[in-house]
């Protein structure tokens, strides 16, 4: 059985993020998950799953403009760091804030926008691409 499946497709935005929890689940502390898709695609809504997944009872919102949110570690002890690179301007731009030393850290990493700073997504990270299919549904790919 694969440890994640390579394609989910969500109906609701409660369905994203439940799929998001599940993924949470799996995740081990110092592993990236890189997000993909087009505005109002979900990203923020798996990454809430994701934080739920890994027992962060916080409110997740998109970090946009602050680049990095960090949020304390919950029941599992894996903090998270969720990063946002929709205003950044390339992979310089993402090393000159600072953002890609938490990459490979003790907690879990997302990255949002992840296509904006390619040569900074580790090679290893868990891929989710969202396009969107519906008023409420959505086609995740997910790869490693």
């Amino acid at each position: 059985m694969e440890r994640f499946p390579t394609k989910r497709i969500s109906s609701s935005p409660e369905e994203t993020e439940a799929i998001g929890r599940e993924i949470g689940l799996a995740l081990k502390p110092g592993e990236s998950v890189a997000l993909s898709g087009g505005l109002g695609a979900g990203k923020t809504c798996i990454a809430r799953g994701i934080a739920a997944g890994l027992g962060i009872a916080e409110n997740i919102t998109s970090p946009t403009y602050t680049i990095v949110s960090e949020y304390p570690a919950g029941s599992r002890g894996i903090p998270l760091y969720h990063i946002d690179a929709y205003r950044l301007s390339g992979d310089e731009d993402f090393e000159n804030t600072g953002a890609g030393e938490y990459i490979g850290m003790e907690g879990v990493t997302i990255i949002e926008w992840c296509d904006r700073i390619p040569r900074s997504i580790p090679p290893d990270a868990l891929r989710i691409e969202i396009a969107i299919s519906g008023p409420h549904s959505r086609i995740m790919i997910i790869s490693k």
